[in-house]
């Protein structure tokens, strides 16, 4: 299996296909696992065709270290994807093939959903993540893209600029896979020592009882209960946890009834960032 690598050789390639009655899109970073395999077997259920893109998207770091040390392993990452089918189509583009001379993000308004958990800590992140994914939908012109709930704060803002930008492509969010010992499946997990991923398990454990305390207690005293928690475990530094409403990720103050919540967290371990979420109700 050999990746295509450019626009014009993928256009080329889908045009071979036609015609396609449905064309699925994973896109990813690569340094895939089986939460990233569990996406590409979704697609190649639904659709007739299936592109993964792998592309680390420099304008979604607000950490030019954490770019850096993002892990890479094309070569293991076409294996996996050959395993499910030799007929996907894989799009790795160079950072030139996809920004040309100028490696910035498009500015987008997202309806408040990117200044809260994660756009409050990562700066511009949300306006990256935007920028590569328009660019993939419209390289691209999926039918239907596939996106994790590990990152749902992301996925509600790919469900917003699809809805503003006005573009034809159903949004598939997709169950987190998660480890044995409840550490959901993360590239960043690849840059943890094996002790401190067995300890990761922590997190989820977390968050199973703060759902278990949120059914009688309040949104405050299940995040007082949290930050105890990550006080007292040294292994992990705590840098957020947040209930939210599941539609407008707006921070929760009292519960109300009919509306549905999620809880989210991020925490450093081994100086590397995971981040987790449950839904409440």
């Amino acid at each position: 299996m050999l990746p295509i690598k450019t626009k014009k050789e993928l256009d080329k390639k889908l045009r071979s296909k036609s015609p396609i009655k449905s064309l699925g899109l994973v896109p990813t970073m690569g340094a895939l696992h089986q939460g990233h395999m569990a996406l590409v077997e979704k697609a190649v259920s639904e659709n007739d065709q299936v592109v993964v893109s792998i592309f680390v998207n420099p304008t979604q770091f607000n950490n030019s270290d954490d770019l850096k040390k993002y892990p890479k392993d094309l070569k293991k990452d076409l294996a996996l994807i050959e395993n499910i089918s030799s007929e996907i189509i894989v799009f790795a583009p160079s950072v030139d093939e996809i920004y040309q001379k100028y490696i910035v993000s498009k500015k987008y308004d997202f309806h408040g959903l990117d200044k809260v958990m994660e756009g409050e800590f990562r700066d511009d992140h949300f306006n990256g993540v935007g920028t590569i994914v328009e660019q993939l939908f419209k390289i691209i012109s999926p039918d239907k893209a596939y996106f994790g709930e590990k990152d749902f704060q992301q996925l509600c803002i790919i469900k917003k600029l699809v809805e503003t930008q006005k573009i034809p492509v159903q949004i598939i969010p997709c169950p987190i896979i998660r480890e044995s010992h409840g550490l959901a499946m993360s590239s960043r997990n690849e840059r943890l020592s094996m002790e401190m991923r067995l300890k990761a398990g922590f997190i989820y454990k977390t968050l199973k009882t703060a759902k278990d305390k949120f059914g009688t207690k309040s949104a405050l005293k299940v995040k007082e209960w949290v930050d105890n928690q990550l006080l007292k475990n040294d292994d992990f530094e705590l840098e957020y946890f947040e209930i939210a409403d599941v539609e407008t990720l707006t921070p929760l103050k009292r519960k109300i009834n009919n509306r549905k919540y999620r809880a989210f967290i991020a925490v450093y371990a081994e100086e590397v960032r995971l981040i987790d979420n449950i839904a409440l109700n």
